[in-house]
């Protein structure tokens, strides 16, 4: 069953949108080649850097690593090489310049948001990264149309731990039933969600099928939606009598 009119979710009537970045917002994320020329310049190699990105990514992600500078210090000392001051400063500002170009947002996630904004939702972020995003998220598109954004490496915990989904809610001055989260599933985000009370929506888009993600959610039998911009719709369609949202069809 499916209802039209003002979007609904158990508990009382949606107010917000909360949304994933990596994979979500934007397209699947794959690390270009820039990082193994920041990987060469501290004095480590490529393969054995990127694996020692992905091992440490949720140390670094709940800022076990320290800042910036300590990150990219200990990520080469891990490896064994022993980079000048001058590199890692230069490392860091790499980063998140090769980060922000291997970042690609979605061209519906302008409108997306948009969307939900017109219909007086008030919208934000959840994303588990280190310092890169939030140093070049706010000269994206996207970061006008956000009221807030929570990031695991300020906060110090990674989805799918409650304190990121009610961090969000306190900022937006709403309640966790009140909220819809869209995600891809990496870090288990979608049952995070869905354990403190919100509505969660898989989007299980084409090309995510080789996104660089983390703790992918296993066995997601709730509700999916194939692109971002099936979103508005979906959210006109919420009934207020299930656990989950209502597709028509």
């Amino acid at each position: 069953m499916s209802t039209s009119g003002p979007a609904r979710a158990p508990g009382g009537a949606v107010r917000a949108v909360l949304f994933d970045f990596f994979g979500t917002l934007t397209t699947a994320i794959r690390r270009g080649p820039a990082h193994d020329g920041i990987a060469r310049r501290l004095g480590c190699d490529p393969e054995e850097m990127a694996t020692a990105l992905d091992r440490t990514f949720r140390e670094r992600a709940t800022g076990a690593y320290g800042g910036p500078a300590e990150t990219m210090r200990r990520l080469a000392y891990d490896l064994a090489a022993r980079p000048t001051e001058e590199q890692v400063r230069r490392a860091v500002a790499d980063r998140v310049e090769a980060i922000r170009v291997d970042t690609r947002l979605r061209p519906e996630a302008v409108p997306v948001l948009r969307a939900v904004r017109a219909r007086g939702l008030r919208t934000g972020l959840i994303s588990d990264c280190v310092y890169e995003l939030p140093a070049f998220l706010p000269g994206l598109p996207v970061a006008p149309l956000l009221d807030t954004c929570v990031y695991s490496v300020e906060l110090g915990a990674c989805k799918p731990h409650p304190a990121l989904y009610l961090a969000a809610c306190r900022r937006l001055g709403v309640q966790p039933a009140q909220c819809v989260f869209v995600g891809d599933g990496g870090s288990r985000e979608l049952s995070g969600a869905r354990a403190v009370g919100m509505t969660a929506v898989r989007l299980a888009a084409p090309d995510l099928g080789a996104h660089l993600r983390y703790d992918v959610e296993v066995g997601w039998c709730g509700t999916t939606i194939g692109s971002l911009a099936a979103l508005p719709d979906l959210l006109d369609r919420i009934t207020p009598d299930r656990d989950d949202l209502a597709l028509a069809g």
